[in-house]
């Protein structure tokens, strides 16, 4: 029987109004999910963040790590890459992403050091950055694959990278002992910079001789988008170097940055 009210068929109008409210419960249940997920992740993500800074905190002095005490105490370093397991992500949110990878990078190297510790330097393992493979955030990725793929490929014209990835060895910039965390991740990227093209030991001055890193030699493309090396440097510098300097690159010094 067909019940008509003001020319609409009453049943199609009561199927209608079904659908609508199983649709809307359903996109209720789907955002209230999506709540949810999105909850729990950033409290993974914070979790990972304050691992790293206690572990950074308690085994980085003045620039280097205590790679014995972590040998023997390891716990630490372990819940901060656990916690680091099941975490994603997205380079949407550039400041948590920046800073999860430059932790994680870190901590796998230290990771890396300890597992074959002990060692005078981080190329007495074979394929140390390039072969070995780490379960980090869903993915299996080497060191150079953070470096290289999932930040300055994703940041290209951010060359301040390369002052806060910390290799092991003693050519590269100090690492810090705090975390890289998403609120302050900017200031910390300029700090690092700062430090490393103003640091007498890294940018050697003789007059208009300047002798910097073999990074600059490596990475030259990454320093040289908006003028030469030297206009980089000065960027950063609060004495300039001239502007007709001699520039040549002094061997990169592998040597463990290790502290007892």
């Amino acid at each position: 029987m067909y019940v008509f009210v003001n020319g609409h068929d009453l049943n199609n109008l009561k199927s209608d109004i079904k659908f609508k409210i199983m649709m809307n419960r359903i996109v209720i249940q789907t955002l209230f999910f999506l709540l949810m997920v999105t909850s729990v992740s950033a409290q993974d993500v914070a979790t990972f963040f304050s691992k790293s800074d206690s572990f950074f905190k308690e085994y980085v002095v003045d620039g280097k790590v205590k790679y014995a005490a972590v040998k023997s105490n390891p716990e630490a370093l372990k819940e901060a890459l656990n916690s680091a397991k099941g975490i994603s992500v997205s380079k949407s949110n550039a400041a948590t992403y920046q800073a999860f990878w430059i932790n994680a990078y870190n901590l796998l190297v230290i990771d890396g050091i300890v597992n074959n510790y002990p060692l005078k330097s981080p190329l007495d393992v074979a394929g140390f950055f390039d072969k070995t493979k780490h379960e980090i955030a869903g993915k299996s990725v080497t060191l150079n694959g953070i470096e290289n793929d999932l930040l300055r490929a994703q940041f290209p014209a951010e060359a301040r990278f390369h002052f806060v990835l910390v290799c092991a060895g003693l050519g590269c910039p100090p690492i810090i002992n705090t975390a890289y965390k998403p609120n302050t991740i900017d200031g910390q990227l300029q700090k690092q910079t700062v430090l490393a093209l103003n640091n007498p030991n890294f940018i050697k001055v003789n007059k208009n001789k300047v002798q910097i890193s073999q990074l600059f030699e490596w990475y030259k493309g990454d320093f040289e988008q908006k003028g030469s090396t030297v206009d980089f440097i000065n960027t950063y510098r609060k004495e300039q170097l001239p502007e007709n300097a001699k520039v040549s690159y002094y061997p990169y010094d592998w040597s463990l940055n290790e502290t007892k």
